[in-house]
């Protein structure tokens, strides 16, 4: 059964942290999430790129700006270049900005792994260990943790190495999603892989007189999926990316699962089941608080768009009122569509299970040549680090 969750000097309770997923972890989704736990967790900022950070480019201090009362602050940087990475950490150790910091190294989208980023850069041992390096230096008393994928393919995988490296330079924490880069998010996750990497990182910790928490990720659709997996895998805590889109209660969920004292399985079997006029009302609040962060209501709405299909998901909506949802202009017009469903609906078996994208790739971009030798990082591009965060 798995311990109370230390970060550095934070510890999580329930074990459960939310993934960065670029324009979806905000600060209002956030928000939302923190709620329904009732303040319990770690929710992760989405992708902050660390150039974009030390130049600092305007959406991305808005994007490392936190609410008063998230704590601990939680930064999540994507980077290639040593320097740069070393640079960014130190800014935010500097200058306050957060309380935490989580490498990105699992992200599989094309125009991230083509210039060697994310799910492509544990390949390169020396650049990995290069960039943990000066991320636990200039993070000083900051926690670093890390999350990845298993590897580029099943012909490269990575995750063992690169958990063993992690524990050698001094990161807190390390999280595996159980899918390659080229899987992307299609298939099944493995959670046997979740296994390998708890007992290697286990005996690379011991050595090194340390504790090194692993996390899992990974199909995690429900409450139940998170003590499965914890019970499975022997992970230390579990890490929630697309179950919870259009579902931020989910995390009520998770805290109910885990129990008061975070033993899975002692909190009680009924899981929160909204109505839809309680969904309608998520769904509002959500997009009142993207207006407030983006100081523009219409803005906020549009944003809000893509998370409608989610909230939606099971219910009887019909694709037309669907459509009109997800071009709403205004509050007051999404407000007006909403109060024309049948909001007395109860919870449909429709609304569980997977959401979001499960396509694989045919071929996983990468910078050319970047396969020939796991120890040659001559492939990384001069202009490899990317100026916009968000992914």
């Amino acid at each position: 059964m798995p311990q109370p969750l230390q970060i550095g000097s934070h510890t999580v309770q329930p074990p459960v942290v939310l993934a960065p997923m670029a324009g979806i972890t905000n600060a209002p989704f956030r928000t939302l999430c923190r709620e329904f736990s009732g303040g319990r967790g770690l929710f992760v900022s989405e992708m902050i790129t660390t150039r974009a950070l030390v130049e600092r480019n305007a959406k991305t201090m808005r994007l490392v700006h936190f609410d008063t009362t998230e704590r601990p602050r939680s930064i999540q940087l994507y980077g290639v270049d040593p320097a740069t990475v070393g640079k960014a950490v130190r800014m935010i150790a500097e200058e306050d900005l957060a309380d935490h910091i989580d490498l990105n190294f699992g992200c599989p989208v094309p125009k991230v792994t083509r210039r060697g980023g994310g799910s492509a850069l544990p390949y390169k041992r020396p650049l990995l260990r290069a960039i943990l390096r000066e991320a636990v230096t200039g993070a000083g008393r900051l926690p670093v943790t890390m999350k990845m994928r298993k590897g580029i393919d099943d012909g490269h995988l990575t995750y063992l190495d690169a958990g063993r490296i992690a524990v050698e330079e001094g990161v807190t924490a390390v999280a595996l999603h159980g899918r390659t880069a080229a899987q992307h998010y299609g298939g099944t996750a493995d959670w046997e892989a979740i296994a390998r990497l708890k007992e290697t990182v286990a005996a690379a910790a011991e050595d090194a007189g340390r504790a090194v928490p692993v996390l899992g990720n990974g199909d995690i659709w429900s409450a139940d999926d998170a003590v499965r997996m914890v019970r499975e895998t022997g992970c230390d805590g579990v890490v929630v990316g697309r179950g919870c889109l259009g579902r931020p209660w989910l995390f009520a969920d998770l805290v109910a699962a885990f129990g008061g004292d975070g033993v899975p399985g002692a909190g009680p079997a009924a899981y929160a089941r909204p109505t839809l006029r309680e969904v309608a009302a998520t769904m509002l609040r959500h997009a009142r608080l993207l207006g407030e962060w983006l100081e523009d209501e219409a803005r906020g709405v549009i944003d809000f768009r893509k998370h409608v299909a989610w909230y939606t998901k099971g219910f009887s909506v019909g694709s037309g009122m669907r459509r009109k949802l997800a071009v709403a202009a205004s509050l007051e017009e999404l407000e007006a569509l909403l109060g024309e469903l049948d909001l007395d609906q109860e919870w449909p078996p429709g609304a569980d299970g997977p959401r979001g994208r499960s396509s694989s790739r045919d071929r996983v971009a990468l910078p050319d040549g970047w396969l020939d030798d796991p120890y040659d990082c001559a492939a990384v591009a001069v202009d490899a680090e990317q100026d916009t965060s968000g992914g």
